[in-house]
């Protein structure tokens, strides 16, 4: 069993994609705005 003090110790990983995925989503948001405001396509609905 873990002690507290080694407890506090321990380091992990599982934010790093996290913050890239937020980022890759707010460029592709980005991006389609960007393209929808100079390409205006209608909808064929």
């Amino acid at each position: 069993m873990l002690k507290d003090k080694e407890m506090k110790n321990i380091t992990g990983g599982g934010k790093g994609w996290i913050i890239y995925a937020i980022l890759g989503a707010g460029l592709s948001l980005i991006a389609g705005i960007i393209d929808g405001y100079f390409r205006p396509m209608k909808c064929n609905g």
